[in-house]
């Protein structure tokens, strides 16, 4: 078990998990497993629970952690419990049951499928939802990890700043290596359409699905935006001699993108130069590195670049003629900007929104009302006509789903 959080001693342990009855068992919203998963509550915290077998839990629980190092948005594994002898034994002999539970910290302002798809336009959701998957799966192939069972049900999504951002929950088919092969990552591609067309039936069929939204054409696209966005960061370019700024702008590219390059090849050939990036040195997360070194504040990649222009407008407000160091533009930013609106909603927030998500949307709303009155609204008028007129009509993101529930039949 990870230091920092609650020792769960309190649980069941010696039964089976559809078997327990604990007043912290909670229900939320998850997608189809093959094994059985519950939700526990300890003072707010919410923690996922998966009871499969200890080698597989093991397993998993180190992957995990792995992705976690290698800064990969993924639910943080917090412990591994496994019965003892004696407990294992008692439940009979035949089929082997699952004889351990992972335990990971369930991703707080997740939103679930459903909730999103319910969102108008469906066109929008569906755009961002496949951009959000597309770009984790790079991502994870960026660090050389084969998922094997990329899903809607095996990933969690959480508001990034007008986007989604994914994160991956299940690591069980997972496979870490040193760098995946061109037909690694076109199979564990085709694993991911495959199974988003096949979740996406299911929801049509339930109903939970709007009827424009087609389950096989929506799927094919994965492919297609997995391959644009690889190739925006992997691809060689050709230049000439004399065309050397072009190194910097193609950094200057992926930045835009999000991401760092930690070093690049040039190949001389007869008249210029090929630039080749490794995908072993492309690390995302440039703005939100950023932001965290100026700030401290941690947010997801969109939210950082959303954040960085708003200190960067900040910045020309105050520089005049005599430009400011970046450090203590943001140092000022934090004290008289943003902290000061955090304040003014904390009632109000109460756990609907990420607070970065809920500044940012402070930001859309007070351009919104200055395009309507033709003029700057001011940040303080923004904020009130947000909580009155858009935070309060918003569901809690973060505990929403945290009614009690009955033992659920192994899925």
């Amino acid at each position: 078990m990870r230091p920092g959080h609650p020792d769960f001693l309190d649980l069941p342990w010696r039964r089976p998990l559809t078997e327990w009855r604990s007043g912290r068992l909670v229900e939320v919203e998850h997608g189809i497993h093959r094994h059985v998963v519950r939700f526990v509550d300890y003072g707010g915290r919410l923690y996922a629970l998966k009871e499969l077998p200890q080698r597989l839990a093991e397993r998993e629980y180190r992957l995990l952690r792995s992705l976690e190092e290698k800064s990969i948005p993924a639910v943080e594994a917090i412990g591994v419990a496994s019965r003892s002898r004696r407990a294992r034994s008692s439940r009979g002999s035949g089929t082997p049951e699952p004889d351990a539970i992972l335990i990971t910290r369930h991703l707080e302002f997740s939103v679930p499928c459903r909730t999103l798809f319910g969102e108008p336009p469906v066109t929008d959701v569906r755009d961002r939802l496949l951009d959000a998957l597309a770009g984790l799966l790079v991502r994870v192939h960026l660090a050389g990890f084969f998922w094997g069972d990329c899903s809607l049900s095996n990933a969690l999504f959480r508001r990034d700043a007008g986007a989604l951002a994914a994160y991956l929950v299940d690591a069980e088919t997972g496979e870490l290596h040193a760098k995946l092969s061109d037909g690694q990552r076109r199979h564990d591609v085709a694993i991911a359409e495959e199974n988003l067309a096949g979740e996406l039936m299911d929801l049509a069929a339930s109903s939970g699905l709007p009827e424009e939204l087609d389950p096989v054409e929506a799927a094919s696209e994965i492919p297609k935006r997995y391959e644009h966005l690889w190739s925006q960061l992997t691809r060689e370019e050709v230049f000439e001699r004399g065309e050397r700024f072009r190194i910097a702008t193609r950094l200057r590219a992926l930045a835009d993108l999000g991401f760092d390059v930690d070093e690049v090849e040039l190949v001389a050939t007869e008249g210029g130069y090929r630039l080749r990036v490794d995908p072993r040195v492309v690390e995302p997360g440039h703005h939100s590195r950023r932001l965290l070194l100026l700030t401290g504040i941690q947010a997801q990649e969109n939210q950082a670049r959303r954040l960085l222009h708003d200190i960067a407008g900040f910045r020309a407000q105050l520089a005049n003629d005599q430009p400011l160091p970046d450090s203590i533009a943001a140092a000022r930013w934090l004290a008289e900007i943003y902290e000061p609106t955090l304040r003014r909603l904390p009632s109000a927030l109460d756990g609907k929104l990420d607070p970065v998500e809920a500044f940012h949307q402070i930001l859309e709303h007070r351009w919104f009302l200055s395009e309507a009155k033709g003029g700057d609204v001011g940040l303080e008028p923004a904020v009130d006509s947000y909580v009155k007129d858009v935070l309060r009509a918003i569901e809690s993101e973060e505990h929403e789903a945290t009614r009690r529930e009955p033992p659920p039949a192994r899925i």
